[in-house]
């Protein structure tokens, strides 16, 4: 058993870790040319793809009766067609792609080091918040005082943090931003929503929050094609869902 730790540790190490694997990166990134840096990130986002799809799968087959069945084929398409709805309702991707903006500008990061700032802390921020384990590891953290969870997926976002920031630069650095809030939240609150959270609920988290991840690897590969921070409140719905059946 994890030794009890102060409550919100993991989250202090998970963006420390993040800091520390951006920091790397920009030092590889002086050195590497930029058709080194265009196929390194081709290639990290081909792996995002496949992590998202990893997860995906997990939430849409079972096996049934010796059979490869399928389930939740609803769930994702209403998750993703309200999300996509309520995302465009508050155009919540541009106004993270402002709030980049404002960092760059307020910081006055111009020239090569401005390039791919934005792009930098939205899709590392989209990154390392969209997840089973920022979800899960949050909890443990504010309901035993357990970072294990986060602190793994700390070494995991820091080993990306390198690549990202070795190719998108310095805006990788303020996704701690996000990912202090977010994680901050669920930690601070958990006593309070734990009762609420069943294996089956966190399972469809994780299952439509994989797939905004393959959503998030495919933009990294073809460019900006899926508007994934409006897809956003697709993570939301599978609380509304599991609330109606509950009711039924």
């Amino acid at each position: 058993m994890a030794s009890k730790a102060m409550v919100g540790f993991g989250t202090i190490g998970n963006m420390i870790l993040i800091l520390i694997g951006a920091s790397s990166g920009m030092i590889i990134k002086g050195r590497l040319k930029q058709r080194y840096q265009e196929t390194i990130m081709n290639a990290l986002g081909l792996a995002v793809m496949f992590i998202g799809i990893s997860g995906a799968l997990q939430g849409l087959f079972v096996i049934k009766d010796n059979q490869l069945d399928t389930r939740n084929v609803m769930l994702m398409i209403v998750s993703l067609a309200m999300g996509a709805f309520l995302g465009e309702l508050f155009n919540i991707e541009d106004k993270l792609d402002r709030i980049g903006e404002k960092l760059k500008n307020s910081l006055k990061v111009k020239g090569d080091k401005g390039r791919g700032f934005v792009e930098g802390f939205v899709n590392s921020s989209l990154l390392f918040c969209v997840g089973a384990m920022a979800i899960i590891g949050s909890l443990e953290d504010g309901l035993v005082g357990d970072p294990s969870t986060l602190l793994a997926k700390g070494v995991i976002d820091g080993v990306v943090a390198v690549f990202f920031a070795s190719t998108l630069g310095i805006g990788v650095f303020f996704s701690i931003l996000p990912v202090g809030i977010y994680q901050g939240l669920i930690t601070l609150s958990a006593k309070y929503i734990e009762p609420y959270l069943s294996d089956q609920l966190i399972l469809n988290l994780s299952f439509i929050g994989s797939v905004l991840i393959f959503g998030i690897g495919f933009n990294m590969i073809f460019g900006k094609k899926i508007r994934c921070g409006n897809l956003l409140p697709a993570i939301l719905v599978p609380i509304a869902y599991e609330i109606i059946l509950s009711i039924i």
